[in-house]
């Protein structure tokens, strides 16, 4: 077989694990840390520097190709993994994975992936060990045929090579004006996110919020470049159904409200609410996405909470329950699954958003580029880390690299 032996080294993920839970319940900062006791399992304290593990095979020819293991900043929440241990993932992948990896034909990427990704114990393996692990094995199958990740990609799911470039969305962090002033200069097509977590940023009634919407729209208009018109997508974690309530009808009217300030734009709703569970979660959002298309609106929303693995965007694909899905891509596990989350977006007609978090490294996020582009998605984020310029090169240069390199092969 083509891997002989297998590498690991401790990583940083490039922010910080965050316990939502006790951020919701109003949690305040103090600087950069939270003041209060943790309350998702595994946290020691609120906020946690990422860690991440990185895991190397070594090929016959002795290239090391690489991928990285993590999770997402709200580890824990909404049904998602619990926070990432790198002491116990590095046990299990050392000690179920490396036998597997070492027994497969690493040119054939699915073949192999299914392979290495069997079940252990009657139980599936943690996600974010098939995120890190199936990054290193695309890398491989790339390096073995002499291509690139995105053409391995093409030729397994039977894809033609890809022409358009993908749109490519960014977030602020807290620096919300600072970056977004950034993000205008350097005309980002989908900003500015503005990590709408918390009740003071939402406002009493989302007066906050709608405010800073209406910024966000003036400054585009007063300091951006002759035609440009990015789509405004912001992420409010719920707080429209926490602060408004949680009927439907309310949400898509509160929803409006918003999309009529700011009328010349496309406007992306992420995260309006949380309803508590997946099933509850669909039938409500399908709800609010018939109200805003009987409305004639030009907002979208975007589903994250609760949409987290590929069956359950297979779910809310299938109930149209949201005009696009952010697939959060150590949430879905194998990057040969958020691939195959695209496809079922693009064959249920709704829109494909290839996210994360700002917890990855680049050379998940640089990977994560190679998945969008083979699979043409709607957008996909900026990452890693919450600074915005870094993301925006890391992510936006891949791109026009692989890009190039497409177009050269069809000379």
């Amino acid at each position: 077989m083509q891997i002989k032996d297998i590498l690991f080294a401790p990583a940083d993920g490039a922010f910080f694990y965050d316990d939502q839970a006790a951020i919701k319940l109003g949690a305040h900062q103090d600087g950069f840390v939270y003041v209060g006791e943790p309350i998702t399992p595994g946290f020691t304290s609120i906020r946690v520097p990422a860690s991440s593990l990185s895991i190397g095979l070594v090929l016959t020819d002795d290239v090391v190709v690489w991928g990285d293991m993590m999770g997402v900043q709200y580890s824990g929440a909404g049904g998602r993994d619990p926070l990432f241990d790198t002491t116990q993932i590095w046990d299990l992948t050392s000690r179920v994975l490396a036998p597997r990896l070492l027994d497969v034909d690493a040119s054939r990427y699915l073949d192999a992936c299914a392979k290495v990704f069997e079940l252990f114990q009657q139980k599936r393996l943690p996600l974010a060990i098939k995120y890190g692990v199936s990054q290193a094995l695309l890398r491989a199958a790339a390096h073995l045929h002499r291509t690139s990740m995105a053409e391995i990609v093409c030729s397994e799911f039977n894809l033609p090579l890809p022409t358009r470039r993908v749109p490519i969305y960014c977030q602020s962090g807290d620096a919300r004006e600072i970056n977004v002033d950034k993000m205008i200069l350097k005309a980002v097509d989908v900003l500015p996110h503005g990590l709408i977590n918390s009740r003071q940023k939402f406002g009493v009634g989302g007066q906050s919020f709608l405010e800073f919407v209406k910024w966000v729209a003036k400054r585009t208009r007063e300091i951006g470049r002759p035609g440009y018109h990015p789509v405004l997508h912001f992420d409010v974690y719920g707080w429209i159904g926490q602060e408004i309530g949680l009927e439907p009808q309310r949400i898509a009217d509160f929803i409006c409200k918003v999309a009529d300030t700011v009328p010349e734009f496309t406007l992306n709703i992420e995260s309006p609410a949380d309803f508590g569970s997946t099933q509850a979660q669909i039938e409500n959002y399908a709800k609010i996405v018939s109200l805003l298309a009987n409305r004639g609106s030009n907002a979208r929303i975007v589903v994250d909470e609760r949409c987290n693995t590929l069956e359950d965007i297979r779910l809310f694909a299938e109930a149209q329950a949201t005009h696009l899905v952010q697939i959060k891509t150590p949430d879905v596990g194998s990057i040969a699954d958020t691939a195959r989350a695209v496809l079922i977006c693009k064959a249920n007609h709704v829109g494909a958003y290839v996210g994360g978090s700002c917890t990855e490294t680049d050379l998940s996020a640089q990977a994560c580029v190679h998945i969008s582009v083979a699979t043409q998605a709607d957008m996909m984020l900026a990452k890693p880390g919450m600074g915005f310029d870094e993301a925006f090169s890391i992510v936006g240069n891949e791109q026009n690299r692989l890009l190039a390199t497409l177009n050269r092969r069809r000379t």
